[in-house]
């Protein structure tokens, strides 16, 4: 069934096209219809990104909130950084964790059942042995065990596709730290799904 978003956004205006996120928000701070350039931009990555982790009950809420947020906090944003998804993805981030119990149940009962399609995004990067041996169900098993830090990293990396150095931007720690929890995070995983690394399509542009 398609969902209507309830956090539709006007359309940007055509100049702000090719503008990079800093010189968005940098004419925000003036102009606040020139936000909605930045939602239009990055909304729908970001809502892919909460269903992923919670489902779709509170993806809206999430996202709408994430926006609200940000804007509310323009004046505070480094315009030195022209790409805004860490500095997004950190306040959805914080958001979440407020879902942490619904997030780890999803994640239970997909290792139960193997009826929930929340770690679909991993699973399309490796082949049919998932499926066919319960990988997927060991995944989330996985995938629940990991302390929260370790796996907000781990799915800002290989979900969101952030690189090591945005990931320690989002969530405002260092980029060493993001290197080990990534680290130890893929190492479990690879310790129950044997040779089947499914964060393995990230690792070229961050190692």
């Amino acid at each position: 069934m398609r969902h209507e978003s309830r956090t539709a956004a006007p359309p940007r205006p055509a100049a702000a096209e090719a503008a990079d996120d800093a010189a968005v928000i940098e004419r925000s701070r003036r102009e606040p219809e020139q936000f909605a350039t930045l939602f239009t931009r990055h909304a729908p990555a970001l809502k892919r990104y909460v269903i992923r982790r919670l489902g779709q009950d509170p993806a809206e809420d999430i996202v709408a909130e994430t926006f609200t947020v940000a804007f509310q906090s323009l004046e505070s944003y480094d315009l030195a950084r022209d790409d805004a998804r860490p500095w997004l993805y950190g306040i959805a981030t914080n958001l979440m964790r407020r879902h942490r119990r619904r997030e780890i149940g999803l994640y239970r009962a997909l290792s139960r059942t193997g009826a929930d399609s929340v770690v679909e995004p991993f699973t399309d990067q490796v082949d049919q042995r998932v499926a066919a041996d319960g990988a997927r169900r060991r995944l989330a098993a996985a995938l629940a065990g990991l302390p929260r830090g370790h796996r907000d990293v781990l799915l800002l990396v290989a979900w969101a596709e952030l690189t090591y150095e945005q990931a320690a931007q989002a969530l405002g720690v260092p980029v060493g730290t993001v290197r080990s929890r990534v680290s130890r995070a893929r190492k479990k995983l690879r310790r129950v799904l044997g040779d089947i690394d499914p964060t393995s399509a990230s690792e070229g542009t961050n190692s």
